[in-house]
This record gives structure tokens, sequence and C-alpha cells, in this order.
């Protein structure tokens, strides 16, 4: 007895897998219903290799956070401090002072737009000098992120110190190349908060200048020379091209930059002087420190860490988010 034809869907389909490389199912047309599964490690796994970590981070930020807090519930002054009265429990008394207080909602949003400031201002210019690092040759691009290193590296009580004497009315160079005379970059709000900030871009830049070079230095080089035969402008190209390109890079910057400039402290209180004249010029880590050490009331002090804490722990959960929702999309 002659064996019946194979029908043209089931040569087809061998055909197919014989192609691709995968074996034939056994038992003629008979098809299987397993699949091979992917190899899935276990789910403790991450958890090991980042306990050494956890553990020293427990260890620096959990019980100094927990004083922080409890702090901020009880009345805690030069009195508690020495030992003379007891501790009482305020529970959310001193918050309720704190959001009470007109000053604080003043100093608060000049840390807004402070900060605010300062990030704007040092992505565009990072973003300025890495497009710029892309077009130079090896000696000035080496020479130029030598130097934004060293920008960079440079401790923030020296930097403050360095621009203090660059900007003194009396010695130093700046007036004197302006024609300003004796001119104090200090005196005046908006005058000092210019002058912190340029110091605050001045070391910030670096790290957003050498992130976004080498994100332009993985962009294939055919999609900006498709742009360039199209006609496009320099800005044309990174506004359409590079940006959307680095849109991942950039928003870890901005949210890194956000969280930098949102608590800078020494920088406005070696160069203004504690917070400038009457308070002028006073962030809220600097009103922080004024409350709890100046004024010896720790427990306001403490509320006001507290909020700080909350205000950057939301920014960084929305950047777990952004950075979660980029490697799904990757």
């Amino acid at each position: 007895m002659s064996a019946a034809p194979s029908s043209p869907g089931g040569v087809v389909r061998g055909r197919v897998r014989e192609r691709r490389g995968l074996p034939r199912p056994r038992g003629g047309s008979r098809k299987s219903n397993t699949a091979p599964r992917p190899f899935r490690g276990s789910s403790r796994t991450p958890w090991l290799y980042l306990a050494p970590a956890l553990v020293v981070l427990g260890g620096l930020l959990v019980y100094p956070v927990y004083q922080l807090g409890l702090i901020s519930f009880l009345e805690y002054t030069q009195a508690q401090v020495s030992g003379g009265e007891p501790t009482t429990f305020q529970g959310f008394g001193n918050y309720a002072e704190l959001f009470g207080d007109a000053e604080f909602w003043r100093v608060l949003l000049a840390t807004v737009v402070f900060a605010g400031a300062c990030v704007v201002s040092t992505l565009a210019v990072g973003c300025a000098l890495a497009v710029l690092l892309t077009r130079v040759r090896a000696l000035p691009r080496l020479a130029l992120m030598l130097a934004g290193l060293g920008a960079w590296a440079t401790p923030a009580v020296t930097g403050s110190t360095v621009w203090l004497l660059l900007f003194d009315p009396d010695f130093g160079p700046v007036n004197r190349m302006l024609g300003l005379g004796d001119h104090s970059w200090t005196y005046g709000r908006y005058s000092a908060f210019l002058l912190v900030l340029l110091e605050v871009v001045w070391c910030s830049f670096p790290f957003v200048m050498v992130t976004v070079y080498a994100g332009i230095r993985a962009v294939p080089s055919e999609v900006l020379e498709a742009a360039a035969l199209d006609g496009a402008s320099q800005w044309r190209i990174w506004r359409s091209v590079l940006a959307p390109m680095l849109r991942p890079i950039l928003v870890v910057v901005t949210i890194q930059s956000v969280i930098w400039d949102f608590k800078v402290f020494t920088q406005i209180y070696v160069m203004t002087g504690g917070g400038g004249i009457a308070g002028q010029n006073m962030v809220l880590n600097v009103y922080a420190y004024q409350k709890a050490f100046a004024s010896s009331q720790y427990s306001l002090g403490s509320a006001i860490g507290v909020v700080m804490l909350l205000i950057l722990l939301a920014v960084t959960l929305v950047y777990l988010r952004l950075l979660r929702r980029q490697g799904e999309e990757l």
C-alpha cells in the first residue's frame, strides 16, 4: 500500500521551519503545543546584589531621618538640648507654626524660582557646550573637557570664595573690566542671586555637558547628515532631531539638576554672608540652618528639613517613574 501524499500546507510549513532552523515536529503533521520557556532567575537575586548598598544607605540615612522627624514633633530648644527642661510632644504644632509664617512661604517661593533659574541656565549652557564639543578638533575639545571637569571637581566653598574675589568691589577684576567701580554685587537682592546663580551654573554645567555629549556621540551620523542635506539649520537639527533622540538623557540630567539646585546651601551661605542683608537671599536650606542653629529653634528647623525631604522625595519618585517608563519603551 502506497503512503498518502502529504498536504501542500504541511510541506510549506516544513520548509519554513527548516529555513528558520527549527526542528520538524514528530508524528507527521501533528503540531506541538509545548514551547520553550525562557529562563527566569530568582526574584531575590537583584536584592542580593543591592543588599550591601542598602545596608550602607540605611545606616547613613534611616536613623538621621528618624531623628529629624522625631524632633519636628517635639518642643526642642536650647533648654532641652542643655537638659534643663524636659521635652514635650507638640504634634503638628511646629508644622502649623511653620505654615502660618509668611516668611516661610516667601523663602519657599524664592527657592523654587532660584532653583528653576539654575536648572534652565545649567541645561542651556551644558547642552550648548556639548554641541560645541562635537564641532571642534581634538585638542580644543580636550581642553574644554578638562576645564569643565576642573570646575565640577572644585569644592563648593573654594568655588564660592573665588567668585567673591572675582566680583569684589575693591580688588575684583570683573568690576574693572565692566567699568562698574566699587559696585557691590552682594548688596542688592537680585544681583546677589545672579552672582550665586553664575557660580552654581559654573560648577554644575560639566555634568550636563559630558552626559549630553556622550548621548550625541551615540546618535548615528547618517541621521545628522540626512538632516543637513535636507537644509536644516543647526538649531533645527537640535530641536527636531537631537532633542527627541536625547530625551531620556535630558530627563535624567533635568531631574538631577532640580534635586541639586533645590537644596543649595554652601554657595548662598558663603557668598551672601548667611542669607543676605535682612535675609533677602534666603533659601530653604539656609532658612532651616538659621532657625535651628542661629535661633536655637531646633524643632522648626527639623520641620523645614522634613518639608524639603518630602518635596525632594516627590521629585525622586517622578524621576524613577520616568526612568521605568523609558526602560519599558526601550
